[in-house]
């Protein structure tokens, strides 16, 4: 069956759409992503940047990780989420394996990833990944380099990390041989609004 074949995220976002009778056209409005991109995540033929998540997620008035919790298992706010060892919602993307981590819980202010970086040149990138919020990583395994708009490149190892402002133009590259891992922690597009 092609509903089968689809991912979580198609069916959700695609559920969600229609839960509010929105057309594409009206959904794009809200998220301030194209309705062609829309149409393409919910057919699963294209995996969003997370850049674009955010936008999907704010529009809807969601956590990103509801965006990956199939409408009937989908539970509302809670007390405590735990991620055991090896758990976690994955979620690819051209640059990074993320394993979305603590997702049980809804409207979170921050959103944790275990993320195996895969770029390995700053030219792999089409552009700056830049959003409201704020931004965590601890590096795990092997070696990375972060470039943002404002500052000269900066080589991280296991044990180090950065802190950014999320608005600034920001991308992460690997410079292991085997993938680096990190922590990740991004918080929700509007901290700090209230």
């Amino acid at each position: 069956m092609e509903d089968d074949k689809q991912s979580v995220l198609a069916q959700r976002l695609r559920a969600l759409r229609r839960a509010r009778t929105w057309t594409l056209k009206q959904a794009a409005a809200a998220t301030g992503v194209s309705a062609s991109t829309l149409s393409k995540i919910e057919n699963g033929l294209l995996s969003p940047t997370y850049d674009n998540l955010i936008k999907i997620a704010a529009g809807l008035d969601l956590d990103v990780a509801e965006l990956f919790t199939a409408s009937d298992a989908h539970m509302g706010t809670g007390r405590r989420s735990l991620s055991l060892a090896g758990e976690g919602r994955p979620y690819e993307t051209p640059y990074y394996g993320h394993r979305l981590l603590c997702t049980a819980l809804s409207h979170k202010r921050m959103m944790p990833f275990h993320t195996r970086v895969k770029a390995r040149s700053f030219e792999e990138f089409h552009d700056w990944s830049r959003h409201r919020g704020e931004e965590f990583v601890y590096v795990l395994e092997g070696e990375v380099q972060l470039y943002t708009e404002f500052y000269e490149p900066a080589r991280l190892r296991a044990g180090e990390s950065f802190y950014i402002d999320s608005r600034m133009g920001h991308r992460v590259i690997s410079l292991s041989k085997k993938d680096a891992l990190v922590l990740w922690v991004s918080t929700h597009a509007d901290i700090g609004e209230e």
